[in-house]
């Protein structure tokens, strides 16, 4: 068997899984034989087909999208070396982005009181990849008084079709997870989700063209410093934005808190509680060690669907510098901000998910009713759930070490400026 850190060229991922080296010999052979026309991941090339695919022009007042979509796709040119099927998921997904803002802006101008929607203190959880955070969003998720996005409803958070009475994003997300398991059978494995349940909010910052959604797929380094240092403030606006827009296409005039889970907010935690002042904290810890370790594996997962070289000595090295930054980011953000949070540490939840829960529920200021115990029960019994425990991975795969993840943790402010 040959240690991940050597399967790094295409053909060796091709191995891996033949489903890969078959439809990329198909793209080629279309492209080279003028069957269809190779996506072009330039700018103006995917405003254009933004346009044709919603019908619209107007993209929303510009906050950096344009500049993060030139970087983005200067990255992926320069950067990621994509695979014909690298190069069409890309596409794909610049131009849903596109067309996507391009939809909530013209929903925005047609019905201005989305605006005023209330999101009444949300429950954001913070904490990195890999971290138990999808854990903890559901089994909050289970609690008939709280609020979460659905799968569909973050990857199209308004629909294409006005006038159906069907809701298109039903079926767009559903089968956008069938292409996703096909493709890469282990996604079920890293992240089992249902195009209904409870799931990171990650696609509104695809919309933002920003976000980590670009960076656990794609290898551009110069794009992902970049975000690291902008002033994210606007994209959080529209982010609370997009969620209004979701809570108004339900109708729902509750005052459900919202549950809030992106591993990205660990990084911009500053930022979404500017967006959300009232908002409560729900903190998560893991061992350093298993996050970077955790995080890099599936990193390497999603870049070897789309990448025609994988290395993965500078994914542990990136997502080392990832975890060591957002580790910072959020330690600074909590001691500006008093807001009421509660620490939830990752093994103390394997041993007894009950009596952390109720310590959670205290500081949310929540009966943790028998109801909801048992609708949590039902959860953790689940075989869905017990997917999230058959991620397999080994740190020196990655070139890692305890001792230099653990000296990177300990000093983030020098591992930051090493990298």
């Amino acid at each position: 068997m040959v240690p991940i850190a050597q399967r790094n060229s295409a053909a060796d991922i091709s191995e891996e899984n033949p489903r890969l080296r078959v439809v990329n010999e198909a793209l080629a052979r279309a492209w080279g034989k003028g069957w269809f026309s190779k996506p072009q991941l330039e700018p103006q090339a995917l405003i254009r087909a933004a346009r044709q695919t919603s019908g619209l022009a107007d993209f929303g007042d510009d906050d950096g999208w344009r500049d993060r979509l030139d970087r983005l796709t200067c990255a992926l040119d320069q950067e990621a070396d994509l695979t014909p099927l690298g190069t069409t998921i890309a596409y794909g997904q610049l131009v849903a982005a596109l067309a996507g803002r391009a939809r909530a802006e013209a929903m925005w101008r047609r019905y201005p009181g989305i605006a005023d929607v209330p999101l009444v203190a949300p429950i954001i959880i913070v904490g990195q990849m890999r971290s138990g955070s999808t854990r903890m969003q559901r089994l909050l998720a289970c609690d008939k008084r709280l609020a979460f996005t659905r799968f569909y409803e973050s990857w199209n958070p308004v629909p294409r079709w006005n006038w159906s009475p069907l809701d298109d994003r039903r079926m767009r997300g559903w089968l956008a997870l069938r292409i996703a398991r096909w493709l890469n059978p282990r996604f079920n494995v890293i992240h089992p989700v249902r195009s209904r349940q409870a799931d990171e909010e990650i696609g509104l910052h695809n919309l933002g063209l920003y976000g980590a959604a670009f960076e656990a797929q794609w290898r551009i380094p110069s794009f992902a410093r970049h975000a690291e240092h902008l002033d994210s403030r606007p994209i959080y606006a529209e982010f609370r934005r997009h969620l209004q827009t979701i809570k108004w296409l339900r109708r729902d005039k509750r005052d459900r808190p919202w549950i809030l889970k992106l591993p990205q907010f660990s990084q911009d935690l500053e930022a979404v509680l500017h967006a959300f002042p009232d908002a409560r904290l729900v903190v998560l810890d893991r061992d350093p060690v298993q996050v970077v370790g955790s995080s890099a594996s599936l990193v390497r997962n999603q870049m070897a669907v789309q990448s025609r070289k994988v290395d993965a000595g500078w994914i542990g090295d990136e997502w080392l510098h990832k975890v060591s930054l957002r580790q910072r980011r959020t330690a600074q953000a909590r001691a500006a901000h008093d807001r009421p949070s509660v620490d939830v540490a990752f093994g103390a939840m394997r041993e007894d998910w009950r009596g952390q829960m109720r310590r959670v529920y205290r500081t949310l200021d929540l009966s943790f009713d028998a109801h909801t115990e048992r609708a949590m029960a039902r959860f953790m019994d689940k075989r869905s759930h017990r997917k999230l425990g058959r991620h397999r991975y080994d740190i020196a795969d990655f070139g890692l070490t305890e001792a230099r993840i653990t000296a990177a943790m300990a000093s983030p402010v020098e591992a930051e400026l090493a990298a």
